[in-house]
């Protein structure tokens, strides 16, 4: 009994890892090209045999021909070598037929997976620091150790010479650090006193003062990407619409991704490869067009992409240079705000994502190009 428990525990163990594996295999869109390479190349190798069959019979037919004395056999061999030429031509219908259904079908597994991780950034997005945030780390006003200094230059500051700041100037990092200072001054506090406060807040006034225009940089640079995130989002959602709509597929992709209506695009685009088999010369090529545009479009998005995330990763490289270039880091660092220290992390977990997670897709160059387009010598 114990060892059928042992047996059933490792079946689901492996169960589940394969279906762990079969899920990171299919988020990765390098994986979607190589299969289409694959089963492109298995495709045109199955029917790169039945044109050497014909080739073969219409070589022999050639030799045949120029053998041949009686009319009435010329007559029969030209025939047949018109019977085979029809089947060649046939032929090249349904090789180019089967790989087109083989590179619109994977090409839409890419637009998923793109999807997917471009609401991914979204979300990435979503959650990184918004400028209240940045606002906490960079005003030494937010600090309870500047508070306070405040408060007991406030209490010992010379009525005459000292002065008081508006509500709105009071909020502004800069003059109210001149303003301490110059009321820390001509307050009554002996010197000990005075260096004792100052000691007690020199971390913090040095970090705020000299990071307060990097940390704003990380801020709205991230803002940037994250209103270049949502124009990427948009233009893959016009693209789905270019790819399904020669086959009569009407939905958003949104729509689409919500309903788990991926069978349906599958389904038309059967239907219209079915209708595209009956139709002849210019009404034939058109549909042939139709069904390659989307796939060109598609290349253009993944440049796109791959633009967007190779700009993401360096920006990001950026802001880790920026934060790891406080100077005073090491003597301050039990002074130093958890903020300060939890944004360094975010960062290193988003460079994380930006190579790894979000990496670009590997389909520059001519090669790759033609692997989306296609490959059939007999075209």
């Amino acid at each position: 009994m114990n060892i059928l428990k042992q047996l059933l525990l490792l079946l689901f163990l492996v169960t589940s890892y394969k279906g762990v594996a079969k899920n990171r295999l299919g988020s990765d869109p390098n994986r979607i090209i190589h299969e289409m390479l694959f089963e492109i190349q298995n495709i045109q190798k199955e029917y790169d045999v039945k044109y050497m069959v014909l080739y073969s019979q219409l070589k022999a037919i050639n030799d045949n021909l120029t053998t041949a004395v009686l009319l009435e056999k010329k007559v029969d061999l030209l025939l047949k070598k018109d019977a085979i030429a029809g089947e060649i031509k046939s032929l090249q219908k349904e090789n180019t037929n089967e790989i087109s259904k083989v590179r619109y079908l994977k090409g839409l597994q890419i637009i998923k997976i793109l999807y997917e991780k471009v609401l991914s950034l979204d979300h990435h997005f979503a959650s990184v620091r918004t400028l209240s945030e940045i606002n906490k780390i960079s005003n030494p006003n937010q600090y309870p150790e500047y508070g306070r200094l405040k408060e007991v230059v406030a209490a010992k500051k010379d009525k005459k010479a000292g002065y008081d700041l508006t509500a709105i100037l009071g909020t502004n990092p800069i003059i109210s650090i001149v303003q301490t200072f110059s009321n820390l001054l001509v307050s009554s506090l002996s010197k000990d006193d005075k260096d004792k406060e100052l000691a007690s807040v020199e971390c913090i006034l040095d970090f705020t003062l000299r990071m307060q225009n990097d940390l704003n940089t990380i801020y709205f640079e991230t803002a940037f990407l994250q209103t270049s995130n949502e124009k990427i989002k948009q233009e893959i959602e016009v693209l789905f619409k270019d790819y399904t709509k020669p086959i009569g597929y009407t939905a958003s992709l949104e729509t689409c991704r919500t309903n788990d209506d991926w069978e349906t695009i599958t389904q038309k685009m059967e239907e219209y490869l079915v209708k595209m088999k009956t139709k002849t010369g210019v009404p034939q090529y058109k549909m042939q067009v139709n069904m390659e545009f989307p796939i060109d479009r598609l290349l253009q998005f993944i440049t796109q992409y791959n633009n967007f995330i190779d700009q993401g990763g360096k920006f990001y490289e950026k802001f880790k240079i920026i934060l790891n270039s406080y100077e005073n880091q090491k003597q301050c660092e039990t002074k130093l705000p958890l903020e300060y220290k939890k944004l360094k992390s975010d960062i290193d977990v988003a460079i994380n994502k930006f190579n790894i997670a979000y990496k670009p897709v590997e389909v520059n160059g001519t090669k790759m190009k033609e692997i989306l387009y296609g490959l059939n010598e007999f075209d």
